[in-house]
């Protein structure tokens, strides 16, 4: 049984900074691709990073230069350093496993003065 845990949301102000945490759980944790996405009210779900079990990245466009995409495979964690926030950040942040279609419930994130 594979779950995932997200923590770190919370209301910043814009140009500030937050730090997500992925607790995942399950074996062979370090094989598998991990993402976080977010979704905002009333928008699809988006991919915002991913990173690969060697650790290669990827960005949404959108994030490039603020967002950054890391893991811990001994720890079984993958975190999202948010830097520079913008209010169009708001969204509920989910993180995700690919393999499986593993989704963790979501942690809340408002970027607003």
């Amino acid at each position: 049984q594979v779950q995932l845990v997200e923590s770190g949301g919370g209301l910043v102000q814009p140009g500030g900074s937050l730090r997500l945490s992925c607790a995942a759980s399950g074996s062979m944790f370090s094989i598998y691709p991990m993402g976080w996405y977010r979704q905002a009210p009333g928008k699809q779900r988006e991919l915002v990073a991913r990173i690969t079990g060697s650790g290669a990245t990827n960005y949404a466009d959108s994030v490039k230069g603020r967002f950054t995409i890391s893991r811990d495979n001994f720890k079984k964690m993958v975190y999202l350093q948010m830097n520079s926030l913008k209010p169009e950040d708001t969204a509920v942040y989910y993180c995700n496993r690919e393999s499986g279609g593993y989704w963790g419930q979501g942690t809340q994130v408002t970027v607003s003065s």
